[in-house]
């Protein structure tokens, strides 16, 4: 159930992606104001889904252990990257320039990574 919460972390992150590149294309600052806020509130999924998958790794069999430990570790990825372009996002605004854009992208490829890989245990959990 967790790879649905992680999921829905993905259009939080790939807008924080687009609000980065309409400001590099139009400097105009709300556009990096509208991305820190997505990032944050995407981090926080992709964080509670991560606690949520920790906790289902730790309780798993050995069989779904390996693929439940990829699972986490795209998710750790996502956060602990997610994590330090929120604080590349606190700079000020054309500082965030170009490292915000390519961490934004990296954020959303690992975090829909992890879902894709996520919704595919789930899938065959629930067959």
């Amino acid at each position: 159930m967790h790879s649905i919460f992680a999921l829905s972390s993905v259009p939080l992150l790939l807008g924080a992606l687009l609000s980065d590149w309409a400001y590099a294309s139009s400097q105009e600052i709300q556009w990096i104001n509208f991305a820190a806020w997505l990032n944050a509130g995407g981090l926080l999924i992709a964080g509670l889904s991560l606690l949520w998958a920790a906790v289902d790794a730790l309780r798993s069999s050995a069989t779904r252990h390996r693929a439940g430990l990829v699972y986490l570790t795209l998710l750790l990825a996502t956060f602990i990257i997610g994590f330090i372009n929120a604080l590349i996002h606190g700079k000020d605004g054309w500082a965030t320039m170009p490292t915000g854009l390519i961490l934004s992208a990296m954020v959303v490829v690992l975090a829909a990574t992890a879902s894709a890989i996520g919704l595919v245990g789930f899938l065959r959990r629930t067959a």
